[in-house]
């Protein structure tokens, strides 16, 4: 008999399809855990809430805000989430809720309504309307954002045991996706359940997953070193949580993309706000926290990700398999904004992070493909790829996810370059 969903679970599926009954079942769920009234809830809907809900609503008048995050399983999890008490001790600019519930399947976090736009709002409005100065404003703030994470990440390193590292939530993210949650066999989890023994409709071509996981990848006419499977299989025997401490341990939010991030205008220059610390930790492993930031902020846009209908639309894409070979090629890019934002990320985060793990005695020598592996499990385990799979992709979309997985999980076979291993070369700490 399978098991019973937890009460998160199930609004967060009645959303899909029956938004009134998710709303009256949230707004009871809210009064009962918080012991407040609640009126007029009303759930956004929103491209970037990939595993989460969330919305308004007023208690006596007064305007709240609410999110949660929802994860297969999470009936089961141990240990202590949404933590931004942490993070604020630590020195990081996060919002406080003013109402959480931790309690396993029904982890919600309330909080005063905001007039901030989110960063990720923000950033989609540059691109469709550009404004250098806007831009210009926004990178500066994702610069000064990423002062404070390494300087956090400076002061909090500590050894950490294999323990520890499991420990932490943010392995919900990464390795957990990749395994059955009840016994822990891999393949399991989002792994098996988007990709083992599907058929791939990409443009030009279907591929069965055994092949498309065996053949060797060659994205715009560059091979690459592994395959999709030898990724997933490096990916799970590697970011192990045991395996991860070996870089030690810091106090980070490990979820904040910018659709996490408020952005806070003002007249000196705009600043940026963290919310939803739902994996954030004191023990979060040194080469894992940065990255879902680094991969969703960049790399998941323009559209393919979020929006693959419009990127369907405005990008091309096509696909071979011969001789075990997988062809993809395809003209999208991250587009200018996006590069800025990776070279802030670069130079104020990433380069001088490794530069002071590498001192610290902290940095194994395989740090990039630990990276890479993460970057990896982002797009592929964050919604189905596959067109027809529920993500919301067709041919087109599902062709440039994989190839931007492909990318940025495995370094070119020969000396190559990309926009992924120019920003390995140039975090390099050597």
């Amino acid at each position: 008999m399978p098991e019973a969903r937890s009460r998160t679970a199930e609004i967060r599926a009645l959303a899909r399809h029956d938004l009134p009954r998710a709303e009256a079942a949230l707004t009871a769920l809210l009064a009962e855990l918080f012991g407040i009234p609640v009126q007029g809830l009303a759930i956004r809907r929103d491209a970037h809430a990939l595993n989460s809900l969330f919305g308004d609503f007023e208690s006596d008048g007064a305007p709240f805000f609410f999110k949660f995050h929802q994860e297969e399983g999470e009936e089961e999890m141990a240990g202590e989430y949404y933590r931004a008490d942490i993070l604020a001790r630590a020195g990081l600019p996060v919002d406080q809720p003013v109402h959480i519930s931790r309690v396993p399947g029904e982890q919600i976090l309330v909080y005063h309504r905001r007039d901030d736009a989110r960063f990720a709002d923000v950033l989609r409005d540059l691109e469709r309307s550009p404004d250098e100065a806007g831009i210009s404003r926004a990178v500066t703030a994702e610069a000064e954002l990423n002062d404070r994470l390494l300087g956090v990440a400076r002061d909090t390193l500590h050894p950490i045991t294999p323990a520890q590292s499991r420990a932490q939530p943010i392995h919900r993210l990464f390795h957990a996706r990749l395994v059955d949650p009840a016994s822990g066999s891999y393949p399991g989890g989002r792994l098996a359940q988007f990709y083992e023994g599907k058929t791939f409709a990409l443009p030009g071509c279907e591929v069965s997953w055994a092949e498309l996981a065996t053949a060797r990848p060659v994205l715009n006419g560059v091979a690459h070193a592994r395959s999709l499977g030898e990724m997933f299989d490096f990916a799970h025997a590697r970011l192990a949580p045991e395996r991860l401490a070996d870089a030690g341990g810091i106090t980070a939010h490990g979820d904040a993309h910018n659709a996490n991030v408020w952005y806070e205008r003002h007249d000196a220059g705009d600043r940026l706000a963290l919310f939803d610390p739902a994996f954030a930790g004191q023990d979060v492993p040194a080469l894992l926290a940065e990255v879902k930031s680094t991969f969703h902020n960049v790399f998941a846009h323009p559209q393919w990700l979020y929006h693959p209908v419009e990127a369907a639309a405005r990008f091309r894409a096509s696909a071979r398999l011969e001789d075990g070979r997988l062809y993809l090629d395809t003209d999208w890019t991250p587009g200018a904004p996006r590069l800025r934002l990776l070279e802030a990320k670069a130079d104020r985060f990433w380069r001088p992070w490794l530069v002071h793990l590498k001192g610290r005695g902290y940095l194994p020598p395989d740090w990039e493909d630990v990276i890479r592996a993460a970057l990896f499990l982002s797009p592929t385990l964050v919604m189905n790829l596959r067109a027809g799979g529920g993500g919301g992709h067709d041919p087109v979309s599902s062709a440039i996810g994989l190839f931007v997985a492909l990318r940025v999980g495995s370094a070119p076979a020969d000396d190559s370059s990309d926009i992924v291993t120019d920003f390995f070369r140039r975090v390099r700490p050597d």
